[in-house]
């Protein structure tokens, strides 16, 4: 408990560094799954292998979807609860989470395997690709429902009090995943299927590290017999907060279909081989603010569920600093470097010349990208779902969809580029997407002042202060 208990009297610029650094390592750690498989598949196997790989990132990101949608509602109502220091309470939470990851995790992964090719087509697979998509998904399905659990348990280790913990475990995966690849691919010639058994292999590790954390007689919060007993309120309101990560990354995968199909059609394949490479710089960049934010979530809910507002208002504005100061680094890098940076992945000159504008339109707004994210996490940390939701869908839904056919239709009625307007529809979007998002923040500003008090959301009958005993 007294890890826990820093939360509300250790300073916060202390606080976010003990917290925030090891979520970033560990978002950037899990960016390294993708990454790797990117580089070795770039490097040895060839660019259509990168096309195809391409092709799975929108069923990867539905899955990590899933992990949010439990892990990060999870670990955000743990913090809010230990807050009003209600172990009982947070251990509920902990046994409930895994029986919807067992449930979700067994869903997608049946349902993966009996559409898959259905699935592939939908996302943008061709002739050329989607071999490579097929022989990879097959394999890294099954490892997806550890990938599932590892997110779940992960985010509640560190809102639990051991963040540092929860960072060694992805480490460790990561690492693990490139030693994999580099034996599977480079010694046993396994291609994309080696890419795949990597990943697998070290998810597996990482789930079976996390389950025994709260197995562990030594850990705060662990696996209790009473826990396990299904609670629709903590159903309710575990989905609630992470249906905002999980209509993200769920709308993301939508959007990244849907613009594989814009990319096929006005750039052929190497476009969407190209975007796949920018895209796993720009997902470096997000996962390095969402890092940061993760670290932001148990001090931000702690104190909220505690009524330490001046407290929630210190690690807003801190991270917000961070965040955008992130966001202006790699903008920066993207327009200076961009042909360094994609050098790491691929020596196709085709590739090159087609990622090289690519990475500039896709990366100028990464400041006002890292705002959106922060706004929209902030308000997930905080039990503020609906604002959340609106703020991580806006960019995305609202405004990408259909701008994603009206820009690069007028650039091309105009005697432009097609896929010029392509990559001009993401950065008029992360602008708008801005904008909404600094709105929705103007109306939730009561959450700062003096003697706003969070609302209690559990059942009448068990809101008494001694759930803890």
């Amino acid at each position: 408990m007294d890890n826990v208990q820093q939360l509300e009297n250790r300073p916060i610029g202390q606080l976010l560094w003990q917290y925030a650094l090891p979520a970033v390592i560990t978002q950037v750690v899990a960016s390294v799954y993708n990454i790797v498989d990117r580089v070795f598949l770039g490097q040895y196997v060839g660019a259509l292998a990168i096309a195809g790989l391409a092709i799975t990132m929108p069923i990867m990101n539905i899955i990590h979807a899933l992990g949010s949608l439990v892990g990060v509602g999870a670990s955000s109502r743990m913090s809010i609860v230990l807050g009003r220091k209600d172990v009982r309470w947070a251990e509920k939470i902990l046994g409930n989470s895994m029986l919807m990851t067992f449930f979700f995790g067994v869903l997608f992964v049946t349902g993966g395997y009996l559409f898959m090719d259905d699935i592939l087509e939908l996302f943008g697979a061709s002739q050329d690709t989607i071999g490579f998509a097929r022989a990879y998904m097959r394999i890294v399905l099954p490892g997806m429902f550890f990938t599932t659990v590892t997110f779940n348990l992960t985010g509640q280790i560190r809102a639990s009090g051991y963040p540092t913990k929860s960072m060694w475990i992805m480490a460790g995966g990561a690492i693990l995943n490139i030693f994999l690849d580099a034996l599977f691919i480079m010694v046993f010639d396994w291609g994309i299927s080696g890419a795949a058994w990597a990943t697998t292999l070290s998810m597996f590790s990482t789930a079976v590290v996390a389950v025994a954390h709260f197995v562990s007689p030594h850990s705060f919060i662990r696996f209790k017999r009473h826990a396990w007993a299904p609670k629709l309120y903590i159903f309710r309101n575990v989905l609630l907060i992470g249906m905002s990560p999980f209509l993200m990354n769920f709308a993301a995968s939508f959007v990244v279909a849907l613009l594989n199909r814009q990319l096929i059609r006005y750039g052929g394949d190497l476009a969407v081989g190209a975007y796949g490479i920018v895209n796993t710089w720009c997902s470096f960049l997000v996962m390095f603010i969402l890092g940061l934010c993760q670290g932001m979530q148990p001090i931000a809910g702690y104190n909220y569920g505690a009524g330490h507002n001046h407290r929630l208002r210190d690690v807003y504005v801190l991270t917000m600093k961070v965040g955008v100061a992130v966001g202006t680094l790699g903008a920066v890098l993207a327009m200076v470097v961009p042909r360094l940076i994609l050098r790491a992945f691929t020596d196709s000159d085709a590739l090159l010349d087609i990622g090289v504008p690519a990475m500039r339109y896709l990366n100028v707004m990464m400041p006002l990208i890292a705002f959106t994210i922060v706004n929209s996490q902030f308000f997930q940390s905080i039990d503020k779902p609906w604002i959340a939701i609106a703020t991580s869908l806006s960019r995305q839904v609202m405004f990408l969809i259909p701008l994603m056919y009206v820009i690069p239709h007028l650039m091309v009625q105009a005697g432009g580029d097609g896929l010029t307007g392509v990559w001009t529809t993401c950065t008029v979007c992360d602008v708008l997407g801005a904008l909404l998002a600094a709105g929705l923040l103007l109306t939730q500003l009561k959450v700062f002042k003096p003697g706003y008090v969070a609302p209690v959301r559990k059942p009448r009958k068990e809101a008494g202060p001694k759930e803890n005993s």
